[in-house]
């Protein structure tokens, strides 16, 4: 009998004797104890229903930890490996041949100081820094940082120090001058080490001195991370170029005009030398002695084929090109502008010509700054 059919038969219940009135209470009360054992019953499944599912998801849950966990670090781990082989590929064999290098001096010298013959119609020079930005301070004192002065790349190379294996590389300037760290840069571990602050990137590719003995102009392919060649310098007895900048031996440039290298020997240890490079083969094509001093000279670009020479001067927190030397011949020293550069902290380390921006990015004393140029002709001048 169901429980609403025991409630339809109260009223009936009412008028029954009292012997079938408790028969039918102890028949209510043994049907509410079975349903109360079924309820506890079903309550005890359902609890140990829940402990067995949460504890079997709680399992679940740890075992796709586990595997993420593990596939996770075999990814990072293969691509660890990529980058090891990409970031350090076997170290081609640099040798020294040293008839060759005998040749390729005696090449140079025989077209010593003759008079160059440009390869374009830049008839551009400074008249004066027409603005002065300073984007941060990042890294040691000394350095270098620059885009690629053949290229419409916007990446920025960045040189910490004047003597590592490491070059940070920078999608855009914005990324360069809002992050102070470097994790937001790339990184390019070179075969050979890298000393001073004389490197240039130019057409894809980084050009940088390495001493090792010699000192040798190392070609970096940046795209497949190789050196492509390599060239001892063909200078003897090579000293600082810079005397306010003792660790760069040799200062490569661009300009319009193409690579050049500026550098110092002790046979003419007062003033600085000038050549010019061959970006594909890195041999010499000519070679200049300039009449410009090392003296308290802290950097030197190249505009149009005309050395630029920047020196410490005695005025505060200032700096000036006082010597320009033009190996076509167009622009007499005495008829140069003289142009200050507002320096604000230390002296410079390194000083990059920017042909296609017009500008020259400056490392100074550990600050990030850019020189916008005022260009003039040089029959204006």
């Amino acid at each position: 009998m169901g429980p609403w059919r025991c409630l339809l038969l109260l009223p009936l219940l009412a008028a029954a004797p009292r012997a079938q009135q408790q028969q039918f209470m102890e028949y209510v009360e043994r049907r509410l104890a079975l349903l109360e054992e079924r309820i506890a019953q079903w309550h005890d499944q359902s609890s140990r229903y829940s402990t067995e599912l949460r504890d079997f998801k709680n399992q679940v849950l740890g075992m796709l930890e586990t595997a993420e966990g593990a596939a996770a670090r075999v990814d990072r781990l293969e691509r660890e490996v990529d980058y090891l082989e990409t970031q350090n590929p076997a170290p081609p064999c640099v040798e020294v041949d040293e008839v060759l290098m005998e040749k390729q001096a005696a090449t140079a010298k025989q077209r010593k100081n003759e008079k160059y013959t440009k390869l374009t119609d830049c008839s551009d020079t400074i008249a004066s820094v027409r603005a002065m930005k300073i984007l941060k301070r990042f890294g040691s004192s000394a350095g270098l940082w620059t885009k690629d002065a053949a290229g419409s790349s916007e990446k920025i190379y960045v040189f910490d120090g004047t003597a590592n294996d490491t070059v940070y590389i920078f999608p855009r300037m914005r990324e360069f001058t809002l992050f102070s760290a470097t994790r937001r840069a790339a990184r390019i571990k070179l075969p050979y080490p890298w000393v001073g602050t004389g490197h240039l990137v130019y057409g894809g590719y980084l050009y940088y001195i390495r001493q090792q003995g010699p000192f040798q102009v190392i070609k970096f392919d940046l795209a497949n991370k190789t050196v492509v060649d390599s060239s001892v310098f063909p200078a003897e007895e090579q000293i600082p170029v810079f005397g306010l900048s003792p660790f760069t031996y040799i200062e490569l440039a661009a300009d319009e005009e193409g690579l050049w290298a500026i550098y110092a020997t002790k046979e003419n240890e007062k003033n600085i030398c000038l050549a010019k490079l061959d970006p594909d083969s890195l041999d010499i094509e000519q070679m200049w002695d300039t009449p410009c001093p090392r003296e308290n000279a802290e950097g030197a670009f190249v505009v149009c084929g005309a050395l630029h020479v920047a020196y410490n001067t005695r005025l505060p927190s200032r700096s000036r090109v006082q010597c320009v030397f033009d190996v076509s011949g167009t622009l007499p020293p005495e008829e140069a502008s003289l142009v200050y550069f507002p320096k604000r902290y230390g002296s410079h380390s390194s000083m990059k010509y920017s042909p296609r921006e017009r500008q020259v990015y400056a490392w100074d004393d550990g600050y990030q700054i850019i020189y916008r140029m005022e260009m003039k002709k040089k029959l204006e001048v």
